[in-house]
């Protein structure tokens, strides 16, 4: 019976993320440091792809909430897969947050983690780990606070920030919102959290502070808040972790009806431009040359129907074929350009010859074949 099971789940090919346990030795730190590591799922059989790269602080209780959403987002492609790597501070807390009472910077230990952090955990995880430059930091508490210092780096190597209910340190807020204005040459992605049932100084503190990062004018910054309903500083991770890898990832998500409606469909521009530079903005924000997905080229292809910017259905063949050069999608749109153009021939003899290529969702060769057959008996050709 055993062997049965084995050999089922070897025959569906079913994949995990997987978990690893590593030691590094850090001369910063003068000591080692456990690290839980999550590769995503088939990471060994995509030897040339790389992923963005979660650092969790507080990772002996934060890891795992981080890495379960991490995978389950990238699952149904919402967000890129990712490499999260979690960093135990068990027994090191209030040494890896020691800051100095006369300018509030990490300093004596704190000062040591930082740099252990920025130049040992990050050059070790680019060395041993195929890891994209898009990085992103995630805290809670007092952890939370302690990632903000890495923003004021002449070139920080973070480049998403998750604060999650922040014990911030004195003048953390002025200072905060002082570095969040200035538009920077790369995007900066900031999330902050906080509850009802929330530390009360925590929670006063994040209020204050959204108050004034929301009145910021930055094009450069993609900032989101949540403040949780009956939520405690522990339990608003939970709702936390997911609501940020929404916002920050929001246009890697495949276009939704809220994106269709109140952003495609009134733009004056061309749809198939508008899905062109949302990809173009996929890549250049995460550095992922992502596949066009067939779900956005039908919501594209509504616009145009939509719109009867039929003309533009000969743009979206082009592109279609690119991304999917054996399939029947990009024949399917330029038919129905020649289709709107009279050309009724012409559109049949596309529709036809998608019988040698691949069936791709929502565009079957039996439909097309159908349609060709269609315009034939009407016509008389």
């Amino acid at each position: 019976m055993k062997f049965f099971v084995i050999s089922l789940l070897l025959s569906l090919n079913i994949s995990f993320a997987q978990t690893l346990y590593e030691t590094i030795e850090s001369e910063v730190l003068g000591t080692s440091r456990e690290l839980k590591i999550q590769l995503p799922r088939n990471y060994e059989d995509n030897l040339e792809k790389s992923y963005p790269l979660i650092v969790v602080f507080d990772g002996d209780y934060l890891f795992e909430v981080v890495a379960g959403n991490v995978d389950y987002y990238s699952y149904w492609g919402d967000m890129p897969e990712a490499i999260v790597v979690g960093v135990n501070q068990v027994n090191s807390k209030a040494q890896d947050y020691m800051m100095s009472l006369k300018d509030y910077l990490p300093s004596k230990t704190g000062a040591q983690f930082y740099d252990f952090i920025e130049n040992e955990l990050i050059v070790f995880m680019n060395e041993n780990y195929r890891s994209l430059n898009f990085r992103m930091a995630v805290g809670h508490g007092k952890s939370a606070n302690f990632i903000n210092y890495f923003m004021f780096n002449t070139s920080p190597v973070f480049n998403a920030y998750v604060a999650l209910s922040p014990s911030l340190s004195y003048n953390m807020e002025e200072n905060l919102t002082r570095r969040l204005g200035v538009e920077s040459k790369a995007k900066t992605f900031y999330y902050l959290a906080t509850a009802t049932l929330d530390f009360k100084q925590n929670k006063n503190d994040a209020i204050a502070l959204n108050s004034k990062i929301s009145a910021l004018e930055n094009s450069t910054l993609l900032y989101a808040y949540d403040n949780f309903e009956d939520a405690t500083h522990y339990s608003l991770v939970a709702q936390a972790i997911p609501k940020a890898l929404q916002n920050i990832f929001i246009v890697f998500q495949p276009i939704s009806m809220i994106e269709y409606k109140d952003y495609i469909l009134p733009s004056e521009a061309s749809p198939v431009a508008y899905l062109i530079e949302k990809y173009d903005m996929i890549e250049s924000l995460f550095g992922i040359e992502k596949q066009i997905l067939v779900n956005d080229f039908r919501a594209i292809a509504a616009a145009i129907e939509n719109t009867k910017q039929f003309e533009l259905y000969r743009d979206l063949a082009k592109l279609a074929n690119t991304h999917y050069p054996d399939s029947t999608i990009a024949s399917y749109y330029l038919a129905r350009h020649y289709e709107e153009l009279g050309r009724l021939k012409k559109a049949m003899n596309i529709y036809y010859s998608a019988y040698m290529l691949d069936d791709i969702e929502g565009y079957s060769k039996d439909d097309m074949l159908e349609r060709a057959d269609e315009i034939k008996t009407e016509y008389g050709y």
